[in-house]
């Protein structure tokens, strides 16, 4: 008998409870990043695949951080699908300042409650429960799909999935749908690129009654820090079609990601998230320390913005930099295959239509668009990612899942 999407989404509302257990389960196995350790996880996803009979592979170039793999054909040819999701998430700074157990997982007033709720447990699990669905029905689909769930993405680090774009490129198929959070009136088709630099600033240093006899370090670098932001006011180059989504879609965009949130796509943003120096009141600082977090719009690159870093510190004596990370914008065409799906199948399941945007945060889709491969992001509102209170509704939660299992359901029976 041909499974339709009205049975699959039987299936979902069937493993309503289901659902909320394994990412409530998947919330109290601790990932935060650094340090990493994702083991715990690993294991609450092997289980499940497990107990569905699904084979996979642990890719563990980092034995705490394992990727795991798995593969299935379809009943006839097509094109491969990737899920991808990581395991991963932020650290708790503060347990005290929640109102839940950061890693709970409480389930209160309809909202799952705990570090990684939004990002990205909840679309993780979209991935491996739509992967378990749609294995059940193989022989009707064409072409492959993937799981693939990582480690190792929140610090963008190597033994993720750009190990796996390295070494096991099989994996990233023909296309990505990926459940980061965007919030569910916004798909996503492309992301900022982030350039961490890091500044060193030296003098001499002494009394600090003596201020005549060295500059100093901190003094040096608070005014690089207001120079900085000249990088915000660099021009950025029209891109047609993706001016045209992110300008149709701004008032969602503000909607999701608080007023401003448009603005800001198509600037570049510097933040001085860490500064370091001195080690007394009474002294001239001799040295000090800072991380700048810049994200780079699309249509420029690093070469433009260190350029115009290289200006700024010519005017600092003392000053020095080094690049931490640099991750190039990329994007996906706006009118891709996979965001009409996901438009499609949101408007029938909830009378919803995603705005396609650009994210002001990276993912891991990232890496497939560096492949020429289009990537798409859809999941839910980042309510309290990275901050305090991070939680996803339930209803929300259950309607990716939806949205994800049609669309990879649409993709793979053309």
């Amino acid at each position: 008998m041909t499974v339709t999407k009205q049975d699959l989404l039987a299936w979902v509302d069937a493993d309503r409870d289901v659902l909320v257990e394994f990412l409530q389960a998947f919330i109290r196995c601790r990932s935060p990043n650094p340090p990493g350790d994702t083991l715990e996880c690993a294991k609450h996803v092997r289980d499940f695949l497990e107990a569905k009979a699904l084979d996979y592979e642990v890719i563990a170039p980092n034995e705490i951080m394992p990727n795991i793999v798995s593969t299935f054909e379809g009943g006839a040819p097509g094109r491969h699908l990737a899920l991808n999701g990581h395991m991963d998430v932020f650290p708790v700074e503060d347990a005290a300042a929640w109102t839940q157990d950061p890693w709970g997982g409480a389930l209160v007033d309809g909202k799952i409650y705990g570090r990684g709720a939004a990002d990205m447990k909840c679309g993780t699990t979209a991935s491996i429960f739509t992967y378990a669905y749609l294995h059940r029905i193989r022989a009707q689909l064409r072409g492959q799909l993937s799981l693939v769930v990582v480690s190792d993405e929140e610090t963008f680090g190597p033994w993720g999935a750009r190990y796996l774009a390295e070494h096991r490129p099989e994996v990233f198929g023909d296309c990505c749908l990926n459940g980061e959070p965007s919030g569910i009136s916004t798909v996503r088709f492309g992301e900022k690129g982030p350039l961490w630099l890091e500044f060193h600033v030296s003098t001499r240093g002494g009394h600090g009654a003596y201020p005549h006899l060295s500059p100093s370090a901190t003094r040096i670098a608070s005014s690089l820090i207001a120079d900085l932001a000249e990088l915000e006011g660099i021009p950025v180059p029209d891109l047609g079609n993706l001016e045209s989504a992110i300008t149709s879609a701004a008032e969602t965009i503000d909607a999701e990601y608080g007023s401003g949130a448009a603005a800001v796509i198509r600037k570049v943003t510097v933040n001085p998230g860490l500064v370091t120096g001195g080690i007394k009141v009474n002294m001239i600082a001799a040295e000090c320390r800072v991380e700048v977090d810049v994200r780079v719009p699309n249509g420029l690159s690093e070469k433009e913005i260190l350029a115009r870093v290289d200006e700024i510190i010519a005017r600092h004596p003392g000053v020095s930099y080094r690049v931490l990370l640099s991750e190039e914008p990329a994007w996906t065409p706006p009118d891709a295959e996979m965001i009409d799906h996901v438009r499609q199948n949101a408007r029938e399941i909830a009378g919803i239509e995603p705005a396609p945007i650009i994210s002001l945060g990276a993912t891991d889709a990232r890496l497939w668009r560096y492949k020429g491969l289009p990537a798409i992001v859809y999941g839910p509102a980042p309510r309290g990612m990275g901050s305090m209170d991070e939680h996803v509704p339930v209803d929300e939660f259950i309607h990716v899942v939806k949205c994800h299992l049609l669309s990879a359901f649409d993709y793979l029976s053309r």
